[in-house]
């Protein structure tokens, strides 16, 4: 994810926080927030995740008029394709993986007025053995957001995962 503009805006704040059900009024209530040690407004600790929606390539991000992997069990209109790129039959690996962890750093609290910028980067990659999948595959990513200044505010690592084989159902 590569986003040239993010703007942090107070709206964007409290409906974030209510999406998650997180009520603290550091997220809405100006005068509330005025009175804590930090001030003011600031944004939830995994706000920043929402910059996503400022990508228009964000590869989860839903597209009109095309198929979506979608989110449950059953892809409802993409099917995972095999490493010689036809449809995948069966085993692990070549799919979109599993998200293992995420981590974030923060240099600063996020706050309304902010204009964020986000740059990735790919991070250590390993293996593991499976008891049931066989090989782990593992690769982090390192998302860096910076605000309009160009300082570093927050630094996100994520892990993905990917198996060798499906795990079979019991």
């Amino acid at each position: 994810m590569a986003v040239k503009k993010f703007p942090v805006e107070y709206t964007h704040i409290m409906m974030f926080a209510r999406s998650v059900g997180d009520d603290n009024p550091i997220y809405h209530d100006e005068e509330y927030a005025k009175t804590t040690e930090v001030g003011g407004i600031i944004a939830p600790p995994t706000f920043a995740q929402a910059s996503a929606q400022f990508d228009p390539d964000f590869f989860l991000r839903p597209k009109v008029g095309q198929p979506w992997m979608g989110s449950g069990r059953e892809p409802t209109g993409l099917k995972p394709k095999a490493p010689s790129g036809g449809e995948k039959k069966e085993g692990g690996g070549g799919g979109g993986g599993l998200h293992a962890e995420q981590h974030f750093e923060y240099h600063r609290h996020l706050r309304p007025g902010d204009v964020l910028s986000v740059t990735v980067k790919p991070g250590k990659k390993w293996e593991k053995e499976g008891k049931r999948s066989g090989k782990l595959k593992f690769s982090e990513t390192i998302s860096e957001y910076r605000d309009q200044k160009g300082e570093l505010v927050i630094t996100a690592r994520g892990v993905g995962v990917q198996t060798e084989r499906v795990v079979e159902q019991k």
